[in-house]
């Protein structure tokens, strides 16, 4: 009866090409477009990391030697990409009420068995995406497993001290000073490199803080725009909160968690530049199956095979992704204080 999964439509090129199919993303970085995403056709990727020369020069005599700069050599590390599988089944019990024997004529329906199972995948492997790449935003990547990723430890350079914003009394444009400050602090860890803006990506507690600022409403009170005071929710498909602009800096509520697991602190924001060409990255391995060995990386990958004693198909499917900021230093971290 199982010889329905031996046609074409079952190949790992079919069902992979299905399961990249665009389905409804639950990731409000994913939606932003943030990380711009590569295939690549090795399980590790190598980093190489040059640090610049600029330098403050001293006077030298007119007709004498002048001052020498260093020649850096680049500094590289391997990095090996994450694997994450997810193992389901039909069985052939499933298939039997679908279909006569010896016919193909219900290929259809028993294809509709598979794309219900990639509905369940699909979002799993969405939201732990999601989870990666906020976890390259914070500049520390965890897994649901507890394993981290220390980018800052990586790149060998030490993050910079939580900045703490106390919402409740910065007023009488103290609040938009402070964004200033923030401005040129992660202009100066950009060395110069040119960005367009800052985003802020908040928790609950922090975002709410803002709209109780009273620098913030003095800004917008009996103006044309005051209806942000009233309506700082936009829809984005219902991937955020809300957002507001204040002091050069576009603060953001972000909405992401599964379970009880919040992928960011309610009393928290997380600072990035935006304009940085290639500042967030996403890799894409290939799958651990013959068919896919030396090929450039696929997001997601789904295989099917037969059970012992043909009792089934077994169905996997699988995501080789590797996220992070390639500007660790870059990354600031705030907290909303009392």
């Amino acid at each position: 009866m199982l010889d329905i999964f031996n046609n074409n439509a079952f190949g790992v090129v079919a069902l992979t090409d299905a399961i990249n199919r665009p389905v409804f993303a639950p990731g409000r970085l994913g939606q932003m477009g943030l990380f711009s995403e590569r295939g690549v056709s090795t399980t590790a990727i190598v980093l190489e990391q040059k640090a610049g020369n600029l330098i403050l020069l001293a006077p030298t005599p007119r007709g004498g030697p002048g001052v020498t700069i260093d020649k850096k050599k680049a500094d590289s590390r391997a990095i090996i990409v994450p694997h994450f599988e997810i193992n389901d089944a039909i069985q052939a019990d499933e298939v039997q009420g679908v279909r006569q024997w010896g016919t193909e004529n219900q290929l259809a329906t028993v294809m509709g068995m598979v794309a219900d199972r990639i509905g369940i995948h699909v979002p799993s492997h969405d939201v732990t995406l999601e989870y990666q790449r906020m976890g390259a935003v914070k500049g520390v990547i965890t897994y649901a497993d507890g394993s981290v990723t220390d980018l800052f430890q990586l790149f060998g350079i030490a993050q910079d001290d939580e900045l703490a914003f106390n919402l409740a009394t910065l007023a009488n444009g103290a609040f938009r000073k402070f964004c200033q400050a923030v401005i040129r602090k992660m202009a100066q860890n950009l060395d110069g490199l040119p960005f367009t803006g800052v985003r802020a990506l908040c928790g609950d507690n922090f975002f709410d803080d803002i709209l109780s600022n009273p620098e913030y409403r003095a800004t917008y009170l009996n103006q044309p725009n005051a209806d942000r005071l009233r309506d700082p929710y936009v829809n984005f498909g219902g991937q955020t909160y809300g957002q507001v602009e204040f002091g050069g800096i576009v603060f953001e509520n972000y909405r992401g968690y599964v379970g009880a697991t919040s992928f960011i602190d309610t009393d928290r924001c997380h600072l990035y530049p935006v304009g940085v060409p290639n500042l967030f990255r996403t890799y894409f391995a290939p799958a651990d199956y013959i068919e896919t060995v030396n090929t450039v990386g696929k997001k997601l990958y789904l295989k099917q095979y037969r059970m012992e004693n043909d009792k089934g198909v077994n169905l996997d499917s699988q995501m080789n992704a590797l996220s992070l900021c390639t500007r660790p230093k870059a990354l600031l971290k705030g907290r909303r204080t009392a």
